[in-house]
């Protein structure tokens, strides 16, 4: 080799040599605590996002969201903690399960009645309004150790939106609560549709889509908060009721599509299935602001890391708070199929959600038969974030960090709170007209049903082997809950039935009761006692009854603080039974009302004084006070 060629060569290589690690010394390193997005969306139903498809394919077109999917992880068994919204966004909130915080359904807050009492044979127990105020909130966690923290859209975790404690009383510096799109169009869904004219407030975009405040809410937070690691809870209002698209276009592209017309009646929809273009629309447009979220992290720059964009230090967890919505009086929204049910039952079409996860370290395209659920969130992200979870909180959710980051098709990385792999998973839902609690353990899941003493419609268990696993690869067996094995392996049933009141008993549940003002004949309803008298002496209330066949087993006071406010809430603690068919009972301090509650053996309540059913309370515009005692 000519030695000039050489020695050029030689300095080339020198140079590059010395420079190299120059070049790494001035690439700044990755910010050790990443961002997090969780996206939660309201009433999103399994089958009604493309990537999920399995049997019919769905007609609803969501290539953002399918883009998102092979970005990072897919899980197939993915489960909200509770098949309605509050119960669920508490649970993700707060760490705890639903049956745990005694708060199990929406709303809330009020004293043990039925919705009909002439029609009801049961009613649920008395569940809370809310989070309790002071809860050490995943946000709130975040917040102490240097995370800003935002939310922006629905919030739903107090006995109104606008109740307290609101997101600011939770952990969250940043709080945004706009409808958007999805305020109630005027006067019905086929009037008021958004133009590209000035000063439209849903004015069109150059693709046509609704200007979407809750999207742009969203973003906002993240360009104020970029500068330090951030926690955005994007909790979207799409696509609960009202289904509405303020898109004309959008929404007869699917009425092209699906074949159907526009019915007469703007409020109705009776077509069966995935056939209602109001929802497919709706379900678009929740994938286009998706879609913009997303590209908003792709082309912004972090400026907590030069040269980088956001998405490169932003974990995103996209889900939903629960299982779809079926349907509503007058309108069939969507359909779970091959699922069993929907929103408000425990059954897989009220519980399995769709559910992705991408982020710094996540295997791309991968897709998972691992079995997760929205209460793993909690502990999860403080993994991923680098933050010990606090020696006090009780967290009743799995560490997936391990799972997302190494194998997330191996369930042996999910451990319980004991060390041992989890193959265990509760619901609880001892409300509306559902009255169930739910265990999967590994393929097989039990429902029990509370209201079957003489119902011959509802069996006590129902027992489904949703899969058989063979060599760690489960195949699809009974998805639908459509074979009910409890006579035909009544063992197994009887094992999963102890175990599940065993992990609710734990958990100090409440269960339902049945209604003695029941206007048909039940088992027993003849024995109820009768409350007979009471007299109060300061802070000490005591009553009388009367047994008539059943004993009183059980005993608890219904109180409230605020009798006749806005937001009346009802809280409840355990009273004394007594010797001579007595019930005492201390008032809490500030107490302004009560009501005493007995419970017999046979699970029947009587509420001292009567208590109006929840037709009579109508939202609140009609206080359960006015009927309590009030304080002296």
């Amino acid at each position: 080799m000519n030695c000039s060629k050489f020695a050029i060569i030689c300095v080339v290589l020198a140079t590059a040599a010395l420079s190299a690690p120059l070049c790494a010394a001035t690439e700044a390193p990755r910010p050790a605590q990443p961002n997090v997005i969780l996206l939660l969306t309201d009433d999103l139903g399994w089958q009604d996002v493309k990537c999920y498809d399995i049997d019919e394919p769905s007609p609803m077109e969501t290539p953002n969201i399918d883009a998102l999917a092979k970005e990072g992880v897919l899980f197939w068994q993915a489960y909200s903690p509770a098949p309605t919204c509050a119960p669920t966004r508490c649970a993700i909130m707060s760490g705890n399960h639903p049956a745990r915080a005694q708060k199990t359904h929406v709303v809330g807050g009020g004293p043990p009645t039925p919705y009909n009492k002439e029609l009801h044979r049961m009613m649920p127990p008395w569940y809370s309004g809310r989070m309790p105020e002071g809860e050490l909130t995943l946000a709130r966690v975040l917040q102490q150790n240097g995370y800003a923290t935002g939310h922006c859209g629905k919030w739903h975790m107090a006995i109104n939106h606008n109740a307290y404690p609101q997101p600011e009383d939770q952990g969250f510096d940043w709080t945004r609560h706009n409808l958007g799109t999805t305020a109630r169009m005027r006067p019905h869904r086929m009037t008021g549709f958004a133009t590209a004219e000035e000063g439209d407030p849903y004015r069109l975009d150059e693709n046509g889509f609704p200007y979407h405040q809750n999207s742009e809410d969203a973003m906002q937070f993240i360009a104020e908060h970029a500068d330090q690691p951030f926690f955005l809870y994007y909790a979207t209002w799409l696509v609960h009721t009202p289904i509405h698209t303020r898109s004309e276009a959008l929404l007869q592209k699917y009425v092209k599509k699906l074949g159907v017309e526009l019915p007469e009646n703007p409020a109705e929809w009776t077509g069966e299935g995935q056939t209602n273009p109001f929802y497919c629309a709706m379900v678009e447009e929740l994938d286009y602001y998706v879609g913009r979220l997303l590209k908003y992290l792709d082309v912004t720059e972090d400026p907590r890391w030069p040269g980088h964009s956001l998405r490169e230090n932003t974990y995103l967890i996209f889900t939903s708070d629960n299982g779809g919505m079926e349907r509503h009086p007058g309108e069939i929204i969507t359909d779970n199929f091959p699922l069993a049910r929907g929103k408000i039952s425990a059954m897989e079409g009220g519980t399995r959600v769709p559910l992705i996860v991408r982020g710094p370290g996540i295997v791309a395209d991968v897709q998972s038969d691992v079995l997760v659920n929205g209460l793993d969130f909690y502990p999860t992200i403080l993994a991923l974030a680098g933050i010990e979870r606090p020696a006090e909180k009780h967290l009743d959710g799995a560490d997936l960090s391990a799972l997302l980051t190494n194998d997330p098709t191996n369930p042996e990385l999910v451990h319980e709170a004991n060390g041992q792999v989890r193959d265990t998973m509760v619901w609880h839902f001892p409300n509306s007209i559902a009255l169930e609690s739910t265990i999967r353990v590994g393929d097989w899941k039990l429902v029990r049903n509370y209201d079957h003493v003489g119902n011959q419609h509802a069996p006590e268990l129902e027992l489904y082997r949703l899969y058989e696993t063979q060599a760690g690869q489960p195949t699809r067996s009974d998805i639908e809950e459509a074979n009910n094995l409890a006579d035909a392996m009544p063992e197994k049933a009887q094992a999963l039935n102890a175990k599940l009141s065993e992990i609710l008993t734990e958990m100090e549940a409440s269960y339902p009761y049945y209604n003695p003002d029941f206007m048909h004949p039940l088992p027993n309803k003849d024995k109820v006692c009768t409350i007979n008298s009471h007299t109060q002496k300061g802070d000490r209330v005591e009553f009388s009854y009367q047994e008539h066949g059943a004993k009183v087993v059980r005993a608890n006071l219904l109180y409230t603080l605020n009798g006749g406010a806005r937001y009346e809430e009802w809280f409840r603690q355990p009273a004394d039974l007594l010797p001579d068919s007595k019930v005492v009972a201390q008032l809490p301090a500030g107490t302004s009302h009560y009501f005493i509650n007995l419970i017999d053996e046979n699970n029947f309540l009587e509420s001292y004084p009567e208590v109006m059913d929840m037709r009579g309370q109508a939202r609140g515009k009609n206080p359960y006070s006015t009927m309590a005692l009030p304080v002296k």
